[in-house]
């Protein structure tokens, strides 16, 4: 680093260590120290007295590297006796931050410690400074006989241990990123239900702690001070004690908690007391700091408070906009609260569905939403690159005096020396630098701010009003002019909206959102097909919500969803009757929650289920978090987003993703009440469309239990209750099937089938390993061996997993009479054609030359020729098919216009499913025929113009898909 040349303070700081003790003078003489010592003694006055009074430290820094310098200075602070008398604890207590100071900053300043590692260390000496005095102080109280104490010798944690005192570090301090001399914000509570709690005397030892703590950090004598202390995060400062009592501070966020506090409370956590109890209260306030819903309306939230802090920078001229002499580097334009800010609003927004982006450190934060995609990893880099330089700065500042500022200074010789701290070979290189990371960092938070989208419309000519009781006849001829059929009935319906009719609409927030939005809304309806239609399925999904304020937030500051919301309302009824039932699943939209190809799906969900205070929370994680996925898939096939395979791999993996995750949930929470069963294992087959990966819109999941245990156990132990094993895992199975099924506030996450376990729907839940591995070898009948080639396992232990994938193959690759097969799979069809014939025109899946007979193909041709053929073991149809081809027992052209059949199927009865579900009359809606004909010309890679087009395109496929079917199979009677 390039000293600013003060020679004279150079100088006198060697005189005086020349003159002083051994180690003092020690370090005059040390040439390893010199660079420091001239960079300190030249830029601070502060760090050139510290030099001089902790000298061992520097020499032990200088000997034994930063990290066992930093140590020594801590270890008092675990080590003394806390009940020493309150003058020697204020003296280590100094003495301690002293050195801790010295060594921060030396380690700062030779670049041997990045600014995680110095912030880490200040925010360290902090929570052990404060335990302490906490321990000593409780000590105090018991000896008072105010405060009960389990243990009064020892450690501080151990004498804070179960002591009722809660102290939550906020702010920089929780989110251990402690500035050079920052104040710590701390959240004082107690416990009345703790064991240490004094009936007699109730709350005010606490009170009375917390007013002594304070003194006891604050107070300036000739060895300084430790920390100054704010606790006014406190639930409302002003008419709250310093120390709050756990159920008040609960009902306060409970009920009148702002959004503000939410954000402060991502980076508390306990640094003193009572640790496990206030890791406790803060599981009990995780609900009301990460909503489970997008809460976009904290946007505005947190914003108001940057304008307020910019209005009273503004008035007190400390940068409101960027500069740099006498800018505020923290609170003003382009700085590192905006940073923050910027951080925690997105942190609020998307941390209640994903646990991975609750980070507590800034820089933690910015490269978790990063990676998940809920920030530009180009803005996430700048924000990063632009805190660390921030925070440098903000350090160099705080450094020259021990003072708790963030401004830069005016003079311009002090500037001066602040550009030369940081490193700049002057002001104007230093200026240079310092502007750039704020125009970046301005930039990056006006887009999430400041760049409100704009919801006026230009499409809509003429005026627009919705007061009074009568029809506004401009308001009619705008209305007809935009596309509306009825514009009497879309006013009434708007009306009914601003007068607040509909529950979701009742607050005045709510009503001023849908004013502010209504230009862009009724010009989105307006370009649907049918807008009438689709604006009343908008009406039916408001009327439906509990609250708006939220809703409309989301569709307000993401235009991108309201176009979409309005193009799936106008062209796919049957999901936006799923949305209206569902309103939340509309985040999924937003969100992108699908994952793509080789992104994991339902990431969140795992750690979701974990942290869930209970098993039904864990439970409405996994049908919101399904339910989100399953509409953004939905939407993105409605869109030509996706194709067929694409998302019916999609989905499936949706489903096993959330069979994974609650198997281990449920086993848990199982075993609490029967304990557990030797050796043994659950696991989940899956079998249909969830076994081929090809699930469709609404499909269920055909799903088979299997279980495993050392043959020699007869009861289950390890809980309350016993079981036998069979009994065990069948109750067990039960209990995933109805997690699984059991409607909640989300609705179900899926309908489960279990009629393809051996004995059908007359058999056990759950099938044991060898029962399962006898019947498919000895009894199972033709059809049950073809529905076995789409089995794979979803879920389950891995020894388990490997035994249950042997005992299929070897089923399917046994030896057989290929011509029975072939013989049992046409009589199969025969008798579904008779008993199950088509329901109209559009089943694509029952009619001739449908998907049944399509996977009849794949499926019996895979068991009468697997035992010479095992690669035919591929589970997805279309990659059974091109096998058959490869293999040469069909021809490779003929496999081609089979896969294409099959993909035609399946986007078609996906599509048909989105928009109108079972559909028996020849034509169709507009929208629907569109979507159908964009769907098919899509796979066929030609246009389809018309109905007739399409009809004569599917008469043809399902012409090749019967062909191929009775010269590979049989002849149909049907």
């Amino acid at each position: 680093m390039k000293p600013l040349h003060d020679a004279d303070a150079v100088q006198r700081l060697r005189d005086r260590l020349a003159a002083g003790n051994a180690a003092q003078q020690s370090l005059v003489a040390r040439p390893d120290a010199a660079p420091l010592l001239e960079v300190m003694a030249a830029h601070s006055p502060f760090l050139g007295d510290l030099c001089w009074s902790e000298a061992p430290s520097l020499v032990r820094l200088l000997d034994r590297g930063p990290e066992e310098a930093m140590q020594c200075a801590l270890d008092p602070l675990t080590k003394a006796d806390p009940a020493a008398t309150r003058d020697a604890v204020a003296s280590l207590l100094r003495r301690a931050k002293r050195q801790g100071a010295l060594v921060v900053a030396a380690a700062d300043l030779s670049g041997a410690w990045t600014l995680d590692r110095v912030t880490q260390a200040l925010s360290e000496l902090a929570d052990l400074s404060i335990d302490f005095a906490c321990a000593h102080l409780l000590l105090d109280a018991a000896r008072r006989g105010q405060i009960r104490l389990a243990r009064t010798k020892g450690e501080p944690r151990q004498i804070t241990k179960g002591s009722g005192l809660i102290v939550l570090g906020m702010g920089k301090l929780g989110g251990r990123e402690l500035n050079y001399s920052s104040d710590v914000d701390l959240l004082l509570l107690h416990d009345p239900d703790s064991p240490s709690y004094h009936e007699e005397h109730g709350a005010a030892p606490y009170v009375r702690l917390a007013r002594d703590l304070v003194r006891l950090m604050e107070e300036r004598t000739a060895e300084g001070y430790v920390f100054r202390t704010d606790l006014r995060l406190r639930p409302d400062p002003a008419a709250t004690p310093l120390c709050v009592s756990v159920p008040m501070a609960l009902s306060y966020y409970e009920s009148l908690g702002q959004n503000w506090e939410r954000a402060a409370m991502i980076k508390a956590r306990p640094v003193a007391g009572d640790r496990a109890a206030g890791e406790a209260f803060l599981r009990e306030l995780r609900p009301f700091v990460w909503r489970r819903h997008l809460d976009f309306a904290a946007v505005a939230d947190i914003h108001s408070i940057k304008r307020q802090i910019n209005r009273h920078k503004a008035d007190h001229g400390a940068g409101a906009e960027i500069g740099v002499a006498g800018h505020d580097v923290k609170l003003g334009a382009g700085g590192i609260r905006e940073i923050e800010f910027t951080v925690q609003v997105l942190q609020l927004i998307w941390g209640g569905r994903d646990p991975a982006l609750r980070d507590p450190t800034t820089l933690g934060a910015l490269a978790a939403l990063a990676a998940a995609g809920k920030l530009d990893r180009r803005a996430a880099a700048d924000l990063a690159d632009a805190y660390v330089f921030l925070r440098t700065t903000e350090h160099r500042i705080q450094m020259v005096a021990d003072r708790q500022t963030h401004r830069l200074p005016e003079a311009p010789e002090e500037l001066a020396r602040i550009a030369s701290f940081m490193g700049y070979p002057s002001t104007e290189a230093f200026a240079e630098a310092l502007t750039a990371y704020q125009r970046r960092v301005q930039g990056h938070y006006a887009k999430l701010f400041e760049a409100a989208p704009q919801l006026s419309s230009s499409e809509s000519s003429g005026s627009l009003v919705f007061t009074g009781v009568d029809d506004d006849p401009e308001t009619m001829a705008t209305l007809r002019q935009m596309g509306f059929r009825d514009p009497g009935s879309v006013a009434a319906m708007v009306r009914s909206w601003h007068h607040g009719r509909p529950r979701a609409m009742r607050s005045e927030r709510a009503r001023e959102l849908m004013t502010e939005l209504m230009p862009a809304l009724l010009a989105a309806f307006a370009r649907q097909r049918e807008p009438d239609a689709a604006l009343a399925r908008f009406d039916v999904l408001l009327q439906r919500m509990a609250a708006g304020v939220q809703w409309l937030s989301l569709l307000h500051r993401n235009p991108r969803l309201l176009i979409r919301l309005t193009g799936l309302l106008g062209a796919a009824p049957q999901l936006a009757d799923h949305i209206a039932r569902r309103p939340e699943a509309l985040e999924g939209l937003l969100a992108g929650s699908y994952a793509a190809p080789g992104e994991k799906p339902l990431a969140a969900l795992p750690a979701l289920v974990r942290e869930a205070s209970h098993l039904e929370e864990a439970l409405d994680a996994t049908r919101r978090l399904v339910g989100e996925n399953l509409v953004e898939i939905d939407a993105a096939e409605l869109e030509g987003r996706l194709d067929p395979d694409s998302s019916g791999e999609a989905r499936s993996a949706v489903a096993e993703a959330a069979i994974a995750a609650l198997l281990p949930a449920m086993q848990s929470d199982f075993a609490r009440r029967f304990g557990q069963v030797a050796d043994g294992g659950l696991a989940v087959l899956a079998l249909g469309k969830l076994g081929g990966r090809e699930m469709l819109p609404g499909s269920d999941l055909d799903l088979i239990f299997i279980y495993s245990h050392d043959p020699e156990v007869e009861a289950s132990e390890g809980g309350p209750r016993s079981l036998a094993p069979s009994e065990y895992f069948i109750r067990l199975s039960h209990q995933v099937v109805a997690a699984l099924t059991t409607p909640g506030h989300h609705g179900s996450a899926f309908e489960v089938d279990m009629r393809l376990r051996p004995s059908g729907n007359k058999g056990p839940v759950a099938t044991r390993l060898t029962s399962f591995e006898r019947y498919h070898l000895e009894e199972a009948w033709t059809w049950e061996h073809m529905a076995l080639t789409r089995a794979r396992v979803v879920a389950g232990p891995p020894a388990l997993t490997k035994q249950i994938t042997s005992a299929v193959e070897a089923a399917l690759a046994a030896p057989r009479d290929p011509a029975k097969v072939l013989a049992d799979a046409v009589a199969m069809r025969t008798r579904m054609l008779k008993d199950l014939p088509a329901d109209g025109p559009w089943d694509l899946k029952a009619m001739p030359g449908g998907l049944v007979e399509v996977e009849f193909i794949a499926q019996a041709m895979t068991v009468a020729h697997a035992a010479q053929n095992p690669r035919l073991l591929r589970r997805t149809t279309r990659h059974v098919l091109a096998e058959l081809g490869s293999q040469g027992l069909i021809d490779e052209r003929e496999a081609a216009t089979l896969i294409q059949a099959e993909r035609l199927w399946r986007s078609l009865l996906g599509l048909m499913r989105l928009t109108v579900g079972k559909w028996r009359e020849p034509g169709l809606p507009v929208t629907v025929e569109e979507a159908l004909r964009r769907g098919a010309g899509a796979l066929v890679h030609q246009e389809v113009p018309d109905l007739a087009a399409l009809r004569q395109l599917m008469q043809a496929h399902a012409g090749a898909v019967r062909a191929a079917f009775e010269r590979h199979l049989g002849k149909l009677s049907g």
